[in-house]
């Protein structure tokens, strides 16, 4: 099944040639990574980014068949016409059907979350929300906001106010000073601060509080320090940005094509955890936004039950910190190994996770 869209014309060339792009995702709308995109009687091919996007350049005009393949999914195939009025297809939503030797999903839940480092606070108010307007890095990642101050107006309450030497800065509930601002915890110098000066795409999560006294106590410097509201910023970094690729260092097609790693349905007893479920950590970010996901992952168990080492991959995900909270849960895992005519064996194994939050369980 899919969907696609056809958004742009434009000319590229007077080669003869154009160009296809648009986006690979699973049956929930996951991003598929690595699919291997491909047309008729072109002899390269294009990847899935970790976005599921995908470019083909060099296209020659003419029909033909645009070929989507990914370990674990039906091939997926559409007709495409490339001409001198058409050279740039773009906007393709292409969705790939899982294949039936995927296993059950695993369900992450966790009613409960003990928040550590120097995120901690936040992300405790954040889950409670009890006083305070939160603006979350979902909400400023769907919302892509050019800079910080116009991304704050959509607050309500909060209104753009032009400071002298041509910055900008907010006023709350129609007073004429300026908030007081924290950076990760730390008051920002005494002056009104310039907020365009911060990207919002370094920002992690905002506060802002409205009264002269809603502020928690440790953003008040004294009595009069708050009174034109208090407005908390707090920066993206390691600690919320996984710094590893989803994509394995070896090549499992290739493994699977040399018949020294075997997939579910060629072995007689497939691998199995020992034990009970994979422990897999709910993030701590997510779970305080409420906000669920799913990720596909694929690796190799070998012959002692372990999972080998630069095999594991990302297949789809919804979100970068679903995908490393898997990887480590499966990396530290332990199976019983797969057997194929009474031998151990390598076996590839694709698992499906879906996380879901408080909020989402009860509903809200």
């Amino acid at each position: 099944m899919f969907a696609a869209a056809f958004l742009s014309t434009t000319s590229l060339n007077a080669q003869g040639t154009g160009r296809i792009s648009g986006v690979a995702t699973d049956p929930v709308g996951a991003p598929i990574i690595s699919a291997q995109v491909s047309f008729s009687g072109m002899p390269w091919q294009a990847v899935t980014d970790d976005s599921g996007s995908f470019v083909l350049n060099g296209v020659p005009f003419g029909s033909g068949t645009l070929t989507l393949r990914r370990l674990g999914f039906a091939p997926f195939s559409i007709n495409l016409n490339v001409s001198a009025a058409n050279p740039a297809i773009s906007g393709l939503a292409l969705q790939l059907t899982h294949l039936p030797t995927v296993l059950q999903a695993v369900t992450v839940e966790a009613k409960r979350m003990s928040y550590s480092g120097r995120l901690a606070g936040y992300y405790q108010r954040l889950e409670k929300r009890n006083n305070g307007y939160f603006i979350t890095r979902d909400q400023i990642n769907r919302e892509n906001p050019r800079t910080l101050a116009q991304l704050l107006q959509h607050v309500p309450a909060i209104t753009a106010s032009r400071m002298r030497g041509g910055g900008s800065g907010v006023r709350m509930r129609g007073r004429t000073c300026a908030p007081l601002v924290w950076l990760d915890g730390t008051p920002m110098p005494a002056g009104e601060l310039d907020l365009n000066a911060i990207s919002p795409q370094t920002v992690q999560g905002i506060e802002l509080y409205l009264g002269s006294t809603t502020a928690p106590t440790r953003f008040v410097l004294n009595r009069d320090s708050n009174s034109c509201g208090t407005i908390v910023l707090w920066s993206r970094g390691p600690d919320t940005d996984p710094m590893r690729s989803g994509k394995p260092s070896q090549d499992l097609e290739a493994l699977l094509a040399s018949l020294t790693v075997f997939t579910v349905d060629q072995v007689d007893n497939k691998a199995q955890l020992t034990g009970n479920d994979l422990w897999v950590t709910y993030p701590p970010p997510l779970f305080a936004e409420g906000i669920g996901g799913s990720v596909m992952a694929e690796f190799v168990v070998d012959t002692t039950g372990k999972v080998e080492e630069g095999t594991f991959g990302i297949v789809s995900s919804t979100n970068p910190l679903f995908s490393e909270a898997v990887r480590e849960a499966v990396e530290s895992a332990t199976y019983s190994p797969a057997q194929r005519h009474s031998l151990k064996v390598r076996q590839l194994i694709q698992q499906p996770f879906s996380f879901v939050p408080p909020r989402k369980r009860s509903g809200g």
